[in-house]
């Protein structure tokens, strides 16, 4: 993605909709926001991912000559829109909550303020980019959160839905807590752990289990993860590996990464025979792994049954996400500002699905954390221009159940604004953190949230309130447009 040139990479309607406004010229910036309605899972939170690739996406917009030819050939566009495209690069600004920050629905997570050409071309590829690698991010956290501190391995690439969402999506779940990927090309391009045993085809190759066992031990006697289901688990599999291990005690090998992988049958009771197995050979301390269309639901029920497995091996379920497979995110209008105004005029989008009517304005979001425990007590929808000390008392309330209150007195509390600058006038201003880096971001993030909102069933959602001059924004508009309907 980093050489690629994506500005193709848009809906056609975007396209058609630019030519609209460049033949009917209003000289308009606009404000959109990305958020999302519902979180994966029917969890109580996510996490934001893929701010980096829009980076690139936004610095490399522009169109080639062929993209101009294969425009020209479909004979909807005039002469003078497709000279228009030639020059055309982004102008306008962008604020984005970080990548690794736990979010919650409704609250913009990417603002755009730019000509409405612009902000409209970009729609399709900034949506595709935050929906995906959001979604893999949250499942990634839900998975390790259900591991409870064991190590887990992304390892999804042959079942993803392409090699761009196994590369980003591999990028994702580390982000969201993974402690390495199979995908080695994720691994260059991120700089991220990769990590891998061998398949039952290298037992398969061999003339017995013990041989393919012993051979791999001298190849990798640092890593040295043996597969012991090929044939028979606890009367061949295991008792192979221990022999193996064995020899190499007897050698004067430094026995440190090493251990057997689990990648069938009932994973609770044979971790537990495996590991009786082992303890009484004296390798009590060797790594017990386990794989096998994994999820967070089904590592919880292990652990529950106190499975002997200390590693986890998750593919399929965690790289497409496979019980929510979409995250769901939209591209609102927001905000109008004509060329010769200096306010923005707020627009609201109305739904007879009261989830789908929009908060109206130029926003930000605040979030509010317990000063004494750190925890999110909050999150704050407000205007742009509004602005709150920790040391003022404040009365958050429900937007839907207004009735719902919170008194929260000043000194109790500290408020950080979480939509940063990202482009201004079209230049970026953002440094974007590694991977790896990302990771401890989202590892902090994870910890202001309480125990109860991560649960993997019926978790307490963290409330999120809109600032009193907002809600009265936004009644006044759904006001006026009833009144404008009847």
């Amino acid at each position: 993605m980093r050489a690629d040139n994506l500005t193709l990479l848009t809906d056609f309607y975007e396209l058609t909709m630019m030519q609209g406004y460049f033949k009917n010229p209003t000289n308009q910036t606009v404000i959109f926001d990305v958020f999302y309605r519902e979180n994966p899972d029917q969890g109580a939170y996510a996490i934001t991912a893929g701010l980096e690739q829009i980076i690139e996406y936004i610095e490399n917009l522009h169109f080639t000559s062929a993209d101009i030819d294969y425009l020209r050939s479909l004979s909807i566009f005039e002469e003078d829109f497709l000279a228009y495209l030639r020059d055309f690069s982004f102008s306008g600004d962008i604020y984005a909550i970080p990548e690794g920050t736990v979010v919650f629905p409704r609250e913009p997570l990417l603002k755009v303020i730019a000509p409405i050409t612009e902000a409209q071309l970009i729609e399709t590829a900034i949506l595709n980019i935050i929906n995906h690698q959001s979604l893999i991010a949250t499942k990634a956290a839900r998975v390790v959160h259900a591991a409870k501190g064991d190590g887990v391995m992304e390892f999804g690439l042959r079942r993803a839905q392409g090699p761009d969402a196994g590369i980003f999506g591999a990028r994702a779940a580390i982000i969201g807590g993974c402690i390495g990927t199979s995908n080695v090309l994720a691994g260059q391009m991120f700089g991220v752990p990769v990590l891998g045993t061998h398949a039952h085809s290298w037992i398969m190759s061999f003339p017995d289990e013990y041989t393919a066992f012993k051979t791999y031990a001298q190849l990798y006697p640092d890593a040295c993860l043996l597969l012991v289901d090929t044939y028979d688990t606890l009367k061949s599999g295991v008792p192979n590996a221990i022999r193996v291990f064995e020899e190499m005690r007897e050698q004067g090998v430094k026995l440190t990464k090493y251990g057997i992988r689990l990648d069938s049958g009932d994973l609770a009771y044979l971790s537990k025979e495996a590991y009786k197995m082992l303890a009484a050979a004296g390798f009590d301390d060797a790594v017990i792994s386990a794989s096998s269309d994994l999820d967070e639901h089904l590592i919880s029920s292990l652990k529950t049954q106190d499975a002997k497995i200390n590693s986890w091996g998750v593919g399929t379920n965690l790289i497409t996400s496979k019980d929510t497979p979409a995250f769901g995110g939209v591209y609102k209008l927001a905000a109008i500002k004509e060329e010769n105004e200096d306010t923005f005029t707020p627009k609201i989008k109305l739904s007879e699905n009261s989830i789908k009517i929009t908060n109206p304005g130029d926003k930000t979001v605040y979030r509010i954390y317990n000063k004494s425990t750190g925890k999110i007590k909050a999150d704050l929808i407000t205007l742009a221009d509004e602005t709150f000390h920790d040391d003022d008392t404040m009365v958050i309330f429900d937007p839907v159940d207004i009735w719902k209150k919170t008194r929260v007195l000043g000194g109790t509390y500290t408020i950080k604004e979480l939509l940063v600058p990202i482009f201004k006038n079209g230049q970026c201003v953002y440094h974007s953190p590694s991977v790896m880096e990302l990771q401890e971001i989202c590892r902090q993030h994870l910890n202001t949230l309480w125990d109860e909102s991560k649960r993997l069933v019926n978790p307490q959602k963290v409330y999120v309130d809109l600032s009193q001059k907002l809600y009265d924004l936004k009644t006044q508009l759904l006001e006026e447009m009833g009144s404008e309907t009847l």
